[in-house]
């Protein structure tokens, strides 16, 4: 039997898509496929040439004094 949603009804159609997804995928690859869709936050193209420019042993001072921070 083919279900025939609401368009104008998310609530609706958000159930039902759920439901397919529950019924093809099961409860773990339903969950995995929903992930895909995590809205990030901030402005990743900005953002990406604000980073400052760090030599390797730079990046592994700031990773060590991270790693001693969270083990106090």
């Amino acid at each position: 039997m083919k279900i025939t949603p609401n368009v104008n009804n998310l609530v609706e159609i958000r159930k039902i898509g759920l439901q397919a997804l529950n019924e093809a995928l099961g409860s773990v690859g339903t969950v995995r496929f929903i992930q895909q869709f995590e809205n990030g936050y901030g402005d990743y193209t900005k953002e990406k040439y604000q980073q400052p420019d760090l030599t390797v042993a730079e990046i592994d001072i700031l990773l060590k004094t991270n790693k001693n921070q969270q083990s106090i």
